[in-house]
């Protein structure tokens, strides 16, 4: 079983890459050092409840999100899901730009 510090780490460590911030721009957001996040998701340290609150608003989740193994594997598939879409509208819309770009080249224009 995974311990509490380990969870919170990787939990923590998910939401803070799919929100799109470094380290350090959450530990900004959070008024602590950037070692001090480090230690946290690394699983060498464990936050008050007070920082606790402070990281889950940084990252505009619940609290209890942090510490909850369901919560982390749904949004971690969710992400996955997420970026599949959007992969397949890429490939799509890049296939539709290309056929269109092809069909206006081979299109006489009359004055």
């Amino acid at each position: 079983m995974t311990n509490l510090r380990e969870l919170l780490g990787s939990n923590m460590k998910i939401y803070r890459k799919s929100a799109g911030l470094s380290q350090s721009k959450l530990a900004e957001r959070v008024d602590t050092a950037t070692n001090y996040i480090s230690a946290i998701e690394a699983g060498r340290r464990f936050p008050s409840i007070e920082m606790l609150e402070r990281i889950a608003i940084a990252l505009n989740i619940d609290t209890t999100d942090l510490l909850s193994k369901k919560n982390v594997q749904d949004y971690s598939e969710m992400k996955k899901t997420e970026e599949q879409i959007w992969l397949n509208i890429s490939q799509n819309l890049s296939t539709y730009i290309t056929e269109n770009i092809q069909s206006l080249q081979n299109t006489k224009v009359r004055p």
